[in-house]
């Protein structure tokens, strides 16, 4: 091969040895597509603040309503005083008002306290019917209802507690001190109270379920709880029934005063007729010292301290009996005069 040759083929396998060794342009790079942004993590909610625990109310904090049903007795006075004192006592605000023995003035007085949003009321009631309508609108607003004393035939459900005396419980105890008084039986009247109330048809119905049947009830009318109205009322017994009147069965001290007043212009004497009252009032142990009454049949008035502690019971959700009867007893001639002074009724 001549030498020109030669340097062409040198030329081309240099050409081809540069361009093997070259290196190979790099593949373009697919950019990775972007990450999506990822979603902004939702807020955790707020953790809810825990209920503050309710604090409990205190006599202080508390408004009670009590409808008092009138003054128609040293009783009653008893009881009016003992809720207001209890509630100057303890810082209770007390709603009180008057109803001067009318079932109508009370449903009105506890309407008002309903409109008030009072936190409790407490309820003596005139008479036992005609209180479910007003007892329904106090618990459809939440109030509680205490029943006082005398007892309502309203439905349980609608009032929170009743407390006070067993009526028929007197109306029993006085029987058998009757019974003791009369043992060979006799003829008596009865002074009943308000007609309709919840002290009246217990204590009836009470004396008549112990009563000995040799012991015959001639007569019975109302002296409405009072004074001047049982001194008429034993004054006509006495001119209808003049000589015959062994004993006298009386629903409170208060009538029982009046009848004595209508003995005495009569011209009888302590004894002539067996008088077994109620309540164990300062007046009705008077009437025991100077022997015109037998046995007093204790009904305690002093209500206001347990109503008071129910009802602060009931505003801060607690649970109260629904029944509870006060402890009471019977007073006899030969121990009152010892017992008058600590009376405080």
């Amino acid at each position: 091969m001549n030498r020109f040759k030669f340097v062409i083929v040198m030329i081309v396998a240099l050409s081809m040895l540069l361009s093997a060794c070259q290196a190979p342009a790099a593949a373009p790079v697919a950019e990775a597509p972007a990450a999506e942004e990822a979603p902004a993590a939702e807020e955790a909610p707020a953790a809810e603040e825990a209920p503050a625990e309710a604090v409990a109310k205190t006599y202080a904090d508390l408004t009670v309503c009590y409808p008092q049903l009138g003054a128609e007795s040293d009783w009653r006075t008893a009881n009016t005083a003992s809720f207001k004192e209890t509630a100057e006592q303890l810082g209770v605000n007390l709603i009180f008002s008057d109803a001067q023995q009318k079932q109508e003035n009370q449903i009105s007085a506890m309407r008002a306290c309903i409109q008030q949003g009072v936190d409790v009321i407490a309820l003596p009631p005139v008479v036992e019917d005609g209180w479910d309508a007003v007892l329904t609108e106090a618990q459809d607003e939440g109030i509680p209802v205490i029943i006082v004393d005398r007892s309502v035939s309203a439905d349980k459900s609608l009032y929170a507690a009743h407390i006070g005396s067993d009526m028929v419980l007197e109306g029993q105890k006085a029987a058998d001190e009757m019974n003791k008084l009369l043992p060979e039986g006799g003829k008596i009247i009865e002074l009943s109270g308000t007609t309709g109330s919840g002290a009246a048809v217990g204590r009836a119905e009470g004396f008549r379920m112990n009563l000995n049947d040799n012991i015959e009830i001639i007569d019975s009318q109302t002296g409405n709880f009072t004074t001047a109205e049982g001194k008429p009322v034993m004054e006509a017994f006495l001119k209808k029934y003049a000589g015959e009147i062994d004993g006298a069965f009386i629903h409170n001290d208060n009538m029982a005063i009046g009848a004595v007043e209508a003995m005495k212009a009569a011209g009888l004497e302590p004894g002539d007729i067996k008088v077994i009252s109620v309540d164990g009032t300062r007046g009705g142990f008077q009437l025991m010292i100077d022997n015109w009454v037998q046995a007093d049949v204790e009904c305690n008035p002093l209500l206001g301290p347990q109503v008071m502690e129910m009802a602060l019971t009931l505003v801060n959700g607690g649970t109260v009996d629904p029944e509870t009867l006060t402890n009471e007893t019977v007073y006899y001639p030969e121990n009152a005069a010892e017992l008058l002074p600590s009376r405080q009724y």
